[in-house]
This record gives C-alpha cells, structure tokens and sequence, in this order.
C-alpha cells in the first residue's frame, strides 16, 4: 500500500470490546485506518455521513437503529451516496444477515472469522468486490429466501426475472451463487477470465444489480439454486 492511501474504516458495534478488538487488528495492518467508531446504528448513519469511510463494518444486533436499517440508510437504493458495507454476525441470526445483503451490504462475516479474514473482508469490499463464503452464503440466502420465492420459478421464461438472460449468462449467474470467482467459473467454463468478467458485467446491468451479492440474493429468490444445490 505504500504511496496509496489507506483505507478508512468506520467499526460499528454496541460492545466496546469488539470495537477495541477491531480497531487494534486494522490499526495494526499496513493501508489500513480506522477514522471512526460508532455504539448504535444512528449513530453510525450519522458519523459515515460526515466521514465518509471507505468501509463502514457494521454490527446487525445495535441499539437505537439495528445495523440492518443502518445499512439501508448507508447502502441501500436510496442512499444518496451509497457506501460499501461490511456486516459481521453470529451464525443464530440467519435472517438479518439476508436481510442485510438485500438492503445494500457488500458482504459479510461471520464473528468469529480470524483476523487475517477480517482484515481481508475489509480490503475485498474497498475494492469494489462482494464477499461471498460459499460453505455459509449459500446455506443463509438458500433457507431465508426460498420463503419468499414463487412455487416453481426454475425456469426462466417471459415474465420471469431472469428472461432477459441468455442460456449461458444464466449457467454464469448460477456459478456466481455457489460463491465462486471469476477465475473458478472460467475454469469451470473452459473460457477466459476476460469472457467471465464480460458475461457477470452483462448480468448485473441487464438484471439492474449493484455487486454479485445482490445477484446470489435474486438467484436464490427466483429458486434458481437452492441451498441444497
């Protein structure tokens, strides 16, 4: 990171022994800093408004504003200036962590990931990328999102979400939602990594999606994949 500037982080969590805990493992890494820290999502909204961190790594379970309306206001369609965000949970709050990604969150981390996968999570997201765990990603949306998708929408046909799509760009969407990369589908695809990365551009602006997350969320809830798949 030398000559580059570090990136900003903003850590959002009601427990002040977390907070410490993160602050010390960024702050202890090259290009990273830690600009801010917030004990309720409120207060997060209002302090990532007037910091503007690169990633704001945000607690779901906050007093005042949980970390899910939080991350709508930071990140969701309506943010003004949408800003990457980092949600970290437990394994017993499924739901918030599907909700979280629905509403805008670039990824997420389960708390007790090791620090070099925090800190990675953290540069993953300032780069612009999602980050997507396949042994847990696939598990949270497949069970949270099969409640609200159609009886039998596998299909893609006219009216369906994913009409718009060609064979192949379907097959690359359901590749993205088994969390793997760019490189792991070209592999898989035998074509190059530059056709991969063409085909997930085409996706997310033909289906009018940010990031790949939101494209894992919308694969699960039209039963593209399962989390049995």
């Amino acid at each position: 990171m030398t000559g580059s500037a570090p990136i900003r982080i903003l850590v959002c969590d009601d427990q002040f022994l977390v907070r410490a805990g993160y602050s010390t493992i960024f702050g202890a890494q090259p290009g990273l800093e830690v600009v801010g820290e917030a004990g309720d999502g409120q207060m997060a909204v209002e302090i990532a408004a007037r910091l503007r961190p690169d990633v704001v790594v945000m607690d779901v379970r906050m007093p005042v504003l949980d970390g899910i309306e939080a991350t709508r206001r930071l990140a969701g369609p309506d943010a003004p200036a949408p800003m990457k965000v980092l949600v970290v949970t437990s394994f017993n709050i499924d739901e918030y962590v599907y909700e979280a990604l629905r509403v805008g969150a670039s990824g997420f981390l389960l708390k007790d990931c090791l620090p070099a996968e925090l800190v990675n999570g953290v540069r993953t997201v300032a780069a612009g990328e999602s980050l997507l765990d396949p042994a847990v990603t696939r598990g949270l949306i497949g069970r949270f999102a099969a409640r609200i998708r159609p009886d039998d929408p596998t299909r893609p046909d006219t009216g369906h979400p994913l009409a718009s799509l060609t064979p192949r760009e379907v097959e690359v969407l359901k590749l993205i939602s088994t969390g793997l990369s760019n490189a792991e589908i070209a592999g898989v695809l035998v074509i190059g990594r530059e056709t991969v990365k063409t085909y997930v551009s085409r996706i997310l602006a033909k289906l009018q999606l940010r990031d790949r997350v939101q494209a894992v969320v919308l694969a699960y809830r039209v039963g593209l994949v399962t989390g049995r798949d």
